[in-house]
């Protein structure tokens, strides 16, 4: 008797990511649609000569709520609005009829007559309103959709932009806050930084990415390489002297990746083309069917970087790559506030406002004090804090007591220096707790609780505040990140609190926070846990360990 006949399972049909190089050209989800539709930089021409003129009712949604972003707009979050309606209101409800508008600044680099325009725009346009942002540049508040026509002519005269600060799109480029002076650079990335900003943003065969595309060069590090799509780290090759090493795929969020590094060695004026080998692998390979698998990091995971650099070298590029070391990594974390000697032997002035947030005054005030005291170059940092260089010796002291009256310390408490904070639900639709007051509060009360012990940690305790799970202040890669969401207290009572992550970092604690199984924290809370931790730190620390190091091996009662 014949054997019984079987048929064969067919093997799983992969769905379709919607990667164009695949051949899947359909938009499969309506922001992709909208892209199709109309390239978003063409939006700009409607702003000006519609939007402008008819008002925020004038404007049509899918460019309010999409293709705006490339011009670095966002609708701002409707007063009154808590935060435990965040997730439950839709778009329209949440949206005020004023916008938050980010100016593109690459490298975080502004002249004093840059910084004063700076300033007046906000005094004039945006009720005073400017934060320093962790991506190096300045966002407002308040902007009203009928002022953009004249903010655009005033940036633009003083040669700034807003193109393509937000969007799927390469966003503002990430720099040292020192390239070009300090003592210990390996190479100065400033010429790459300008060679992408002047030749690739703007340019409409990179305005449609899967989703935002972040980039980081610098001969330090200093610019929080490993959480980026892309980045360039200076290393020096013993064969070929100072280049970079080349990162893909870093990136926080939801699902936090720590970028890999492709092992390739590419000097300075390579930089550029590898660059553009790499966002174009992400423009076609790039995964377009669900928006939270959108980012390079997924793509990176799924291929890994060996794969990775076959087809940018084999499509892209043309040729391979240099293979290459990586980069030493340094024992203390670059944040270049305080006062350092530059190679040329003058010096720059790091000044640390409270989690970022200044005025367009203090901004204005600050470009007269740099002119004072001989400089005409200011810059901002990832870490939310500003740099005044070319300062001749005998000037520091003046600049150090100008930057100190507006706020801005010199020589800050470990808590001033140490806390960042997203923009959180005074203006963020996303958001769904205050930040940047709770920061405020914070520091003010560590400086008080907590002032026995700083003298006696060579670590400051980073501590990083978010509104909500995208993590714009990069929790995950602080000492204590605190995620904002809504939490019961000992009452029932539903607040706002944080779930907390401890011992995340970069460099040589790279990787994510340790999370406490159901530990919480309210807000009201905060201080008096942040205190209890870091005496338990000092407390039961060896000689030069690090906060994360502790936390690996502390009993968890001692963390909560």
């Amino acid at each position: 008797m014949a054997p019984p006949t079987t048929t064969p399972k067919r093997a799983k049909q992969r769905r379709g990511e919607g990667q164009w190089a695949l051949g899947y050209r359909e938009p499969l989800n309506p922001n992709e649609r909208s892209k199709k539709d109309d390239n978003p930089l063409n939006v700009r021409d409607r702003i000006e000569n519609i939007y402008a003129h008819g008002g925020f009712d004038s404007i049509d949604p899918a460019d309010l709520r999409g293709r705006f972003r490339w011009y670095g707009l966002y609708t701002q979050r409707k007063p009154g609005i808590d935060g435990g309606r965040t997730a439950t209101l839709d778009p329209e409800e949440l949206d005020d009829e004023y916008f938050m508008l980010r100016i593109r600044i690459d490298g975080g680099a502004v002249t004093t007559q840059q910084l004063a325009v700076i300033g007046e725009i906000s005094q004039t346009y945006a009720r005073d309103t400017a934060d320093i942002t962790d991506r190096q540049n300045i966002q407002y508040h308040w902007i009203r959709i009928e002022d953009m026509p004249v903010i655009w002519q005033k940036l633009e005269a003083a040669g700034m932009t807003t193109m393509e600060a937000c969007g799927d799109s390469p966003r503002v480029i990430l720099g040292s806050p020192v390239a070009g002076i300090a003592e210990d650079e390996i190479v100065d990335g400033t010429p790459a930084i300008e060679a992408i900003r002047n030749t690739y943003i703007g340019d409409k065969a990179f305005s449609n990415l899967p989703r935002k595309f972040k980039t980081a060069i610098s001969g330090l590090q200093d610019v929080a390489h490993e959480v980026h799509d892309v980045a360039f780290v200076g290393v020096v090759h013993p064969e070929h002297g100072p280049g970079f090493d080349v990162w893909v795929g870093g990136g926080l969020s939801t699902n936090p990746m720590l970028g890999k590094r492709l092992g390739a060695w590419v000097p300075l004026d390579e930089v550029p083309k590898v660059w553009e080998a790499v966002i174009s692998v992400f423009r076609d390979y790039g995964y377009r069917r669900l928006r939270h698998r959108a980012r390079i990091k997924f793509l990176v995971a799924d291929w890994g970087p060996e794969k990775f650099r076959e087809v940018m070298e084999e499509k892209y590029l043309g040729y391979r790559m240099i293979d290459g070391p990586a980069p030493q990594i340094p024992e203390v974390v670059l944040d270049h506030v305080g006062v350092h000697r530059q190679k040329d032997g003058k010096f720059y002035v790091g000044a640390a406002p409270i989690a970022g947030r200044v005025s367009g005054s203090i901004l204005v005030e600050v470009a007269k004090a740099a002119e004072r005291a001989g400089s005409t170059r200011v810059r901002f940092t990832p870490q939310q804090k500003l740099l005044v260089l070319d300062v001749a010796e005998p000037e520091v002291p003046a600049l150090r007591a100008e930057l100190t009256k507006l706020g801005l310390h010199t020589d800050p408490s470990p808590w001033r220096r140490g806390v960042m904070a997203c923009t959180g639900i005074e203006f963020c639709k996303l958001a769904i707790v205050e930040t940047k007051a709770r920061a405020a509060e914070l520091v003010s009360a560590m400086e008080q609780r907590l002032a026995d012990v700083q003298a006696g940690v060579e670590h400051p305790v980073t501590v990083h505040i978010n509104g909500c799970p995208n993590s714009c202040a990069r929790i995950q890669t602080a000492d204590i990140g605190l995620k904002g969401q809504i939490v019961t207290d000992e009452d029932g009572n539903q607040v706002e609190g944080f779930q907390v992550h401890l011992g995340g970092g970069l460099g040589l604690d790279a990787g994510f926070g340790r999370k406490l199984r159901g530990h919480k924290v309210t807000g009201a809370e905060l201080s008096g846990y942040v205190e209890r931790v870091v005496r338990n730190y000092v407390k039961q620390r060896s000689e030069g360990e690090r906060f994360a190091q502790w936390v690996q091996r502390a009993d968890e009662a001692d963390l909560k």
